[in-house]
């Protein structure tokens, strides 16, 4: 039950059994969780998704709508610039919620922002940058801002009830609960929003694109969207990576996502790298950032300096490099670790007649075309009923145009006005409507010559009337109506891509791998999880191992500073690295903690360290109910460079010995018991799945497990064959007195 105070209202209204309840101030109700979530909460929601967040089919926000039409109404389309605060306190006749949120949407709207491909807003002033996280616009008394020229397409036949007229906030204006736009704005421009349980985020496409693409479709329903719609297209440019499947996902389903990645030219007379644009979904300032952390880890040696240089001319961020540095290799490594390359999400979620609905590309067009079809045939029914209006007029002039005499009779003799409408009603056998248009006629009018002039339109009236009609009842001339004011647009506001699409193919599959320093190194490895990485020279000057108190050494190599580690931990997971990763040492420290030094989880720890250049070989893992898996060192390879693989090795059965084979060996399986058995590793089949629960290698009774495993020494069991088996699994033998002195420990 959830406790509901209204300490803060005078009265409250709940409702209990389908009955309204009046409640004072600081009465307390109890009120199940459920009525409460419904009578508060939901009507929140749904204002939010309805109202507030999610973008209609005309590509707009009720805030954004509100702007423009205020604007519209201002005049601020074909006159000069208004104070942008005064264009809020205008907006505010529409939208309640307060100027600063006004003025923040009008900037993102404007040019001066450069957000939009197509901005809405002429401005004028600081209007702050889309891709600075500090750059701050100037408060709305400095700013002045008028509507952009494509506005026009945004309002074309407005007044001619093309779109739904609505009251506003306190009913004392109309607003338009859609902009009758000519033209896709909903695909052009990029626009995202986050309402309750429900996202929306729309990228932008070139204007000429989607305007063709949506010809196309209106000729040919089964028009595959991508051969006219390239790829997105964004104002700040950039290049995208083209990935055909990933661009038919999101045109097919709207959701999906792509790669941008910034654009950067090379000053070799500086030795810097110059980046001019970068991907929408991130700023300079958080690229600096990671790039300035990156550089403090050490993960970045080739970088001096960084600076933002961003000017009246446009956005730059230049990298100062050290001498030698390859400008192409060190971006591939700030592509990969940085925001200068980036994933856009898409989930083009619409509101459509008042439902939200996740559309792709195409449905999405489908959609507006219908929505376009209703404006030309509401503004067509407009003009038609206008026409047979004033038709209706002539009519009726052209019966006084038989009798003018009779007309001007009429009026003069009629004693009262009242009784001149009846009276022409009367003398010429025409309408009330028809009358009070004769009437209202001025005396110097009433003569043939004028009465000719206007009646000389109704032929051409029943001309337009006539193709009004057409229209409406052929709906091939309202789709042709529609791309011929798509080719309007295309012929008024194309521009060129902005942000350059680069195919997959023209990028190197795989990135040039670092170099690493290649000597001769030692690598020392501990029970307690300590790891050591010592030089020939230093090794020589001190051989005499520093260790923790308790701790022992589990492994030593011979080994170069090139070689890969996979550090198998208690936890089945392992964790790769190189021997370069750690620094040279000497024998004289403990060395690096390898959990602390690769970030693992809390508990974790490495329990075998494997070493390899090639990934040949296998992995043995012997478990302690008797089982054993062979895993090929390959499936450990991965194309890209994650850190951690998860489900290394089976965790049905504590492990009791792992070792690296690059080839198959003798080994001696050891029992608690006291039982060995003697196998070769050739006899068990590789696996490529790695957390395989492996095959059964000895039989053990109730309380018994495998204790550990050691390779075998050649000759050290006097009579070998009694420790080896015919089948697996086998038991083992107990040592013979003749072996249990000889025997090696491991």
């Amino acid at each position: 039950m959830a406790k509901k105070k209204n300490s803060d209202l005078t009265s409250g209204i709940k409702k209990l059994d389908d009955k309204t309840h009046i409640f004072g101030a600081g009465e307390t109700v109890n009120q199940e969780i459920v009525d409460t979530l419904e009578l508060n909460y939901m009507p929140y929601a749904m204002s939010v998704i309805m109202s507030r967040a999610i973008p209609e089919i005309d590509g707009f926000k009720p805030s954004h709508r509100k702007i423009l039409y205020m604007m519209y109404k201002m005049g601020l389309l074909t006159g000069a610039r208004a104070k942008s605060a005064k264009i809020v306190g205008q907006v505010m006749q529409l939208n309640p919620h307060g100027d600063a949120a006004i003025y923040d949407t009008m900037v993102r709207l404007s040019k001066g922002y450069e957000a939009l491909l197509h901005p809405y807003v002429d401005s004028k002033g600081n209007f702050g940058k889309a891709f600075s996280r500090d750059m701050m616009w100037a408060a709305s008394r400095y700013t002045e801002a008028k509507l952009e020229k494509i506005c026009a397409e945004l309002f074309t036949d407005i007044d001619k009830d093309t779109v739904d007229m609505v009251d506003n906030f306190d009913n004392t204006m109309k607003e338009p609960a859609l902009l009758p736009v000519t033209y896709p704005s909903v695909l052009v421009n990029a626009n995202s929003g986050m309402a309750v349980g429900m996202a929306s985020s729309i990228c932008s496409f070139n204007l000429e694109e989607v305007c063709k693409t949506t010809i196309e479709i209106l000729k040919n329903p089964k028009h595959e969207v991508a051969d006219t719609l390239l790829a997105p297209d964004f104002a700040g440019g950039g290049q995208l990576i083209y990935d055909r499947n990933a661009i038919d996902e999101i045109y097919r389903t709207g959701r999906g996502g792509f790669k941008v990645r910034a654009k950067y030219s090379f000053d070799k007379s500086n030795s810097c790298i110059e980046i001019t644009e970068i991907p929408p979904t991130t700023t300079s300032e958080a690229i600096i950032d990671k790039v300035i952390e990156k550089v403090k880890a050490g993960s970045l040696k080739e970088i001096s300096d960084i600076r933002d240089e961003t000017d009246i001319n446009g956005l730059k961020i230049t990298v100062d490099v050290k001498r030698g540095t390859d400008p192409d290799k060190l971006m591939k490594k700030l592509y990969s670790s940085t925001p200068l390359e980036d994933t856009f999400s898409c989930n083009f979620n619409v509101l459509i007649k008042g439902k939200t609905k996740v559309l792709g590309v195409k449905d999405l067009l489908l959609e507006w075309i219908d929505f376009r079809s209703e404006c030309v045939r509401r503004r067509t029914a407009f003009d038609l009923k206008r026409c047979k209006d004033r038709l209706h007029l002539l009519r009726g002039l052209e019966k006084i145009l038989l009798d003018i005499d009779k007309a001007i009779s009429i009026i003069r003799n009629t004693e009262e006005e009242a009784e001149v409408v009846p009276n022409l009603m009367i003398g010429f056998k025409i309408d009330r409507i028809q009358a009070e248009y004769v009437a209202e006629i001025k005396l110097r009018h009433l003569n043939k010559e004028y009465i000719l002039k206007r009646t000389q339109d109704i032929s051409k009236l029943e001309e337009a009337i006539s193709d009004l009609e057409d229209i409406l009842a052929n709906p091939k001339r309202i789709k042709k109506i529609i791309i011929t004011e798509l080719n309007e647009v295309i012929k008024k506001y194309a521009q060129p891509r902005k942000t350059e699409i680069l195919y997959a193919v023209e990028i190197e599959e795989k990135d040039e791998e670092e170099e690493i320093p290649d000597y001769p190194v030692t690598l020392f490895f501990t029970k307690e999880g300590y790891f050591k990485k010592i030089t020939p020279q230093s090794l020589r000057m001190s051989s005499v191992q520093k260790l923790k108190e308790g701790d022992e050494l589990a492994a030593t190599y011979e080994t170069t500073n090139a070689v890969e580690l996979l550090f198998f931990t208690n936890k089945c997971q392992v964790y790769k690295t190189n021997a370069d990763s750690f620094d040279d040492t000497k024998a004289s420290v403990l060395g690096d903690y390898v959990a602390a030094k690769l970030e693992m989880e809390d508990g974790e720890t490495p329990i075998y360290m494997a070493l390899t250049t090639d990934y040949k070989g296998y992995m043995m893992f012997f478990f302690e109910n008797g089982k054993a898996a062979k895993i090929d060192l390959a499936s450990y390879r991965t194309v890209t460079k994650r850190k951690k693989l998860i489900k290394a090795f089976s965790d049905k059965s504590p492990v009791s010995q792992i070792i690296q084979l690059s080839e198959d060996k003798d080994l001696v399986v050891i029992s608690n018991a006291g039982r060995h058995l003697l196998i070769n590793t050739g006899v068990i089949l590789p696996k490529t799945t790695k957390d395989t629960v492996g095959v059964g290698v000895m039989t053990l009774k109730k309380g018994q497990k495998v204790e550990k495993v050691r390779e075998y020494v050649e000759g050290e069991f006097a009579k070998a064959h009694r420790y080896k088996a015919k089948n697996l699994p086998a038991a083992g033998a107990l040592l013979s007195e003749e072996d249990s002195g000889e025997q090696i420990t491991f």
